[in-house]
């Protein structure tokens, strides 16, 4: 398996940022209630007639984190983004938070989204990204119907507080210990050192001031108590099984620099794929770190265009 490497970062930062403005194109809310009543805040950007592209966030993140391809391709494609349960707009409901209730949700949107004769692009980063391996392991069925082809962004399937690299110099760190940090519902503090705290977790060394705002304001605004209650659901992740339940080709996507779900993780996840024969390519980004789609906005959105034109 040979990963394809795109330029370095800091060879693609230049004219990008404009890219994290709030899109200014008009989107539709579509309606989606789950079964156990949560109503989920779905946007619909674009031609409703054109081509789908379905786009997951990750924890602590919201619908507004997909704003650079939003931007970008929303002229020519059907862009559709929501809030995860608990996230920005979207309401936590009654269910025990797990891989299950990803993937159900996913289920859902797909179903008031997509139709079986224009089938969609589906791309999920980190926790999105879960949400999408999830939503297969449940709903075998809809992977065909609903979905062309899968992008899998800085993500896994397990092993995340084992894998981390957050905290360097004690990479054996307890579960027990992490598991508290992820679940801790304490808010953010606000100090100078905040934003250097955001960009050495979750964005690479060359990543712009506009970048780090960007990545920083998300997180900010999700609640608490949402990111403690679905950071202890993903302390004790296992969907590995999962990945056997998708058959259509799938690119999977990483900065060479992400700390929190760091490449080992990515060349694994394209291991497991490639055995099933659905490995479309392994895409890693040199110097990006677990926002790629942030930090490289033109590599993740050519890998979007190509998978939706190539398949």
């Amino acid at each position: 398996m040979a990963a394809r490497r795109t330029p370095a970062v800091r060879r693609l930062l230049d004219g990008e940022d404009w890219l994290l403005h709030e899109p200014t194109v008009d989107y539709r809310i579509v309606p989606v209630v789950t079964d156990d009543g949560a109503h989920l805040h779905v946007r619909e950007y674009g031609d409703p007639d054109a081509e789908p592209i379905v786009l997951s966030h990750g924890w602590t993140c919201s619908a507004d984190f997909w704003a650079p391809q939003v931007n970008a391709l929303a002229g020519k494609y059907r862009v559709i983004a929501y809030d995860q349960r608990g996230h920005g707009s979207s309401d936590l409901g009654t269910r025990h938070f797990g891989p299950d209730v990803l993937g159900d949700d996913l289920a859902a949107i797909l179903e008031a989204t997509i139709t079986s004769d224009q089938k969609a692009v589906l791309a999920g980063h980190s926790m999105g990204g879960m949400s999408v391996m999830a939503w297969a392991g449940d709903h075998a069925k809809q992977v065909q119907q609903y979905v062309k082809a899968i992008l899998l962004a800085d993500t896994a399937s397990d092993s995340l507080i084992a894998e981390t690299t957050v905290v360097p110099r004690f990479p054996r760190i307890p579960a027990r210990v992490a598991t508290s940090v992820l679940s801790s519902g304490l808010p953010i503090p606000t100090t100078p050192f905040s934003s250097r705290a955001v960009k050495y977790v979750a964005l690479g060394r060359y990543a712009t001031p506009a970048q780090v705002a960007f990545c920083e304001k998300i997180v900010r605004e999700c609640e608490p108590k949402t990111r403690g209650l679905w950071g202890a659901a993903l302390s004790a992740l296992d969907i590995h099984e999962a990945l056997e339940n998708i058959d259509v080709p799938t690119t999977v996507i990483v900065g060479t620099a992400d700390r929190l779900t760091p490449p080992t993780q990515s060349r694994k996840l394209a291991a497991a794929l490639e055995r099933a024969g659905v490995l479309d390519r392994l895409v890693e980004v040199p110097d990006a770190g677990h926002m790629v789609s942030v930090e490289a906005i033109d590599a993740f959105n050519a890998e979007l265009v190509r998978l939706a034109e190539e398949n």
